[in-house]
């Protein structure tokens, strides 16, 4: 007997991460091989044609895991009896533009969605925010969802794992797949610390690895704080300047991972995610902090038990402090 379809919504589908999402969602690269889904595609009234012309395309492709796809530029319909929410679309920082004002643009957007998932969604719902400031924007919209409990909502910092584990597999001349235990702690900005205190390569641990390749544990330190972790946290502008437009397939990609391993499970290990914070590892509690998280296939739970020495500590209380400044400044606008 075939299961049930899975309701899943995407909010700014019409643009080109939302693009590329759509059609490995309907492929069943997100939720597995025989897991039929409903695809609910919410735009703008100004997105609305790309979005039609994008459900177009997937009637065309005949994806046999495809039950049906609505487009709206409506969010209660849209969110309407979806387990799945994935909150794309986001004001980005325009020319001139102050923090408070790209906070207040985006507390329009997920305040709103916020409150018609409460409303609308299934009782089951779990959602992620991809859209930046990804933390503070989930933040926002779990504030104004008050019949959902706030560890349904998660913001997106898998493409900064995925980025670091890229980066260490590269370095070590590796399979990304053969790399365990890489964690993104903070928030999803510049302040992240990718931490490879615990991870591990074909049994062995990243940082003796990384000590054999470049002459000793000295260099390696060197090596993780002057080249790795920059480049992880900058890799995004890094692609803007090569590419002349930001990242797409690869956001779409880490968002696939993130919804793929909360909802099948994570198996041996762990990943990253942002999750609403209960005061593991000294975060302040009701932040949306990247932690190493696990999922047995009902949502992520923080990994706990993992030391941090000075140096890592340090790292990991700058890009909480950001956060906090981020979560004081809406909360001083009125916005949660």
């Amino acid at each position: 007997m075939e299961q049930a379809p899975t309701t899943v919504t995407i909010t700014g589908a019409g643009g080109q991460i939302g693009y590329a999402l759509l059609f490995r969602i309907a492929a069943g690269d997100m939720l597995g091989p025989d897991r039929p889904v409903r695809l609910r595609l919410l735009e703008i009234p100004q997105g609305m044609r790309a979005a039609e012309g994008a459900a177009l395309e997937l009637q065309d492709c005949a994806f046999p895991l495809l039950r049906d796809v609505e487009v709206s530029d409506d969010a209660e319909v849209a969110f309407d009896g979806c387990s799945i929410a994935m909150l794309v679309g986001a004001r980005p920082r325009g020319p001139g533009m102050e923090r408070a004002d790209l906070l207040a643009a985006n507390a329009g957007i997920f305040g709103p969605q916020g409150a018609a998932i409460s409303t609308s969604a299934s009782d089951d719902v779990r959602v992620v925010v991809v859209g930046n400031p990804a933390n503070t924007n989930a933040l926002i919209a779990t504030a104004s969802a008050l019949d959902v409990p706030a560890e349904r909502f998660t913001a997106l910092t898998r493409l900064d794992h995925n980025r670091a584990v890229g980066q260490l597999a590269q370095a070590l001349e590796v399979r990304p797949d053969e790399l365990r235990g890489v964690t993104i702690w903070g928030n999803h900005s510049a302040s992240q610390f990718p931490d490879v205190a615990h991870a591990t390569v074909r049994g062995v641990a990243v940082i003796d690895a990384l000590a054999e390749r470049r002459g000793g544990h000295e260099q390696a330190t060197a090596w993780l704080d002057d080249i790795f972790i920059p480049r992880v946290a900058r890799r995004g502008a890094e692609i803007i300047e090569v590419r002349g437009s930001s990242s797409v397939a690869s956001a779409a990609n880490a968002a696939i991972d993130h919804v793929r391993d909360d909802q099948l499970g994570t198996g041996e290990g762990w990943t990253s995610a942002a999750v609403v914070s209960r005061g593991e590892y000294g975060v302040p509690e009701g932040l949306i902090s990247s932690f190493p998280v696990t999922s047995d296939g009902t949502g992520y739970r923080v990994l706990e038990g993992l030391s941090l020495d000075p140096r890592a500590r340090g790292l990991v209380d700058a890009s909480v402090s950001e956060l906090a400044a981020e979560r004081d400044a809406v909360r001083d606008l009125g916005l949660i």
